[in-house]
């Protein structure tokens, strides 16, 4: 019999998944970047690394005011969240070389938003052979590389 083993994933087994508020806004006020895996922020967006990420490396870049649509952004915050974009793509490249990305944004419940009341935009490397049996037999998807681990590997290439 094979074994899986993911031994980070019993923090989000243990945790209070109640959290009051927005992720995204309590991560940007808490002042503790690390902890709360946000990588880079700028006037009017942060890059924050998706803690149930796709792959290895995913990340979502926000902005910094809490809105439920891109047509609510200013022309300058729009300018700052693809400035970001850019960079965390360019990071990505740099630290993990992947043969491809998946781009894009949920926008409402029944489009798949997780988060569906504050706009974010998914960053997820892709390498060819990505996908395996596990995600087609098991529905699981396995990740390759411990999120503080590839935190440490981002933040330090985007700084």
């Amino acid at each position: 019999m094979e074994r899986l083993w993911a031994p980070w994933r019993i923090g989000y087994i243990l945790s209070d998944k109640k959290e009051r508020g927005c992720i995204f806004c309590n991560a940007l006020k808490a002042n503790n970047d690390e902890e709360k895996l946000i990588l880079y922020r700028s006037k009017h967006s942060f890059i924050i690394m998706n803690l149930y990420p796709y792959n290895a490396g995913h990340i979502m870049v926000v902005p910094n005011r809490h809105l439920s649509s891109p047509l609510e952004l200013t022309n300058e915050e729009q300018l700052d969240l693809f400035k970001l974009v850019n960079l965390g793509i360019k990071t990505i490249q740099k630290v993990m070389k992947p043969d491809g990305f998946n781009l894009g944004m949920n926008l409402g419940k029944t489009a798949g938003a997780g988060i569906d009341d504050h706009i974010h935009i998914h960053i997820v490397p892709r390498w060819n052979g990505d996908t395996n049996f596990m995600s087609t037999v098991s529905d699981t998807k396995v990740i390759s590389e411990a999120l503080k681990e590839t935190y440490n590997k981002l933040r330090g290439a985007i700084e």
